[in-house]
């Protein structure tokens, strides 16, 4: 057990590849919810979908084997591990150092690759899968080894990683709307409405991810006998426009006198469909992503003034 330990130490000093631009997993996201942490990973992740916060999706395998160094390459740094392997390796001795090197010289001239295991910091199970794997896996050209990083999970982390932005309530009336006055409704600075990830192992497969604002959908806060909805909406809602069609917003049928703290807590969600490129299998669900924002409701007050 101790050993296993050990072993796992010079993993990390030797996990990363040869490959320039390699080297390296980083935290994507962090939130309440499980979502991406890499570690111990080569996997570089990129793209104009990487800067929210993640909704939660959970890749499907918490730890996996990526293809890592050369056999001289590897050779070359547990040689350089030497000081550290003797200091906590218990009974270390000369001998067992050489017979710790030995299955990394042997390998020296062959074709393939070193694989070393990697994982999902943010799942509750990423670290005990990972200890469940061994340190290195000699791996020949061409194949994969069971554990292995596929091309569908490279996808996985990348749909991981795809974050969208929290929508900006926009409404016409802004402060206070009336009973029976259509009440517009769209998304504000919404930016560029198609967002990417990209996941790559350097010098080996990438898979990019899209999420693209397509739809907008309205609860008014309350039930239908006292709002109506408009929901054709399109990606954006429906700026407000003097003589436009009203499409999108809502229609209180009733005052907000009588709801808790006086208002309508209307809710608006935006619509990001997800496709995958590249001659790739692959198909999600689309990502939400909701706002709420306080809306009170007055009657129209009239004045009648009689006529002589």
């Amino acid at each position: 057990m101790i050993m296993n330990v050990v072993v796992a130490g010079l993993l990390l000093l030797s996990s990363g590849g040869d490959d320039p631009g390699g080297g390296g997993g980083k935290v994507v996201q962090r939130g309440p919810t499980v979502g991406l942490r890499l570690e111990n990973s080569r996997i570089v992740v990129t793209g104009t979908g990487v800067s929210g916060k993640s909704d939660g999706y959970r890749i499907k395998r918490p730890c996996w084997y990526e293809p890592g160094k050369t056999a001289a390459d590897m050779l070359q740094n547990q040689e350089t591990a030497r000081d550290w392997w003797f200091r906590y390796t218990p009974g270390a001795t000369e001998e067992r150092y050489q017979e710790f090197l030995k299955q990394f010289k042997e390998k020296v001239g062959r074709q393939g690759r070193w694989w070393a295991p990697a994982y999902n910091g943010a799942d509750p199970d990423g670290l005990s899968c990972w200890n469940g794997l061994n340190p290195f896996v000699w791996v020949p050209p061409g194949t994969t080894p069971p554990a292995g990083i596929t091309v569908e999970e490279l996808i996985e982390i990348a749909r991981a990683a795809l974050t969208v932005p929290e929508p900006k309530i926009r409404l016409n009336p802004d402060a206070r709307s009336y009973v029976n006055l259509p009440t517009w409704v769209w998304l504000g600075d919404v930016g560029a409405t198609t967002r990417s990830v990209t996941a790559t192992i350097p010098g080996f497969m990438s898979a990019t991810v899209t999420a693209t604002l397509s739809d907008v959908r309205i609860d008014p806060g309350t039930t239908s006998d006292r709002a109506e909805k408009e929901e054709r909406c399109g990606p954006g809602g429906r700026p407000y426009a003097k003589g436009e069609r009203f499409t999108c917003g809502v229609r209180y049928l009733h005052a907000s006198a009588d709801r808790p703290r006086g208002v309508y807590e209307l809710t608006v969600t935006s619509v990001w469909t997800v496709a995958v490129q590249g001659n790739v299998a692959g198909a999600y669900q689309p990502i939400q992503a909701s706002a709420t924002r306080d809306v009170p409701v007055g009657e129209v007050q009239s004045t009648v003034k009689g006529g002589r």
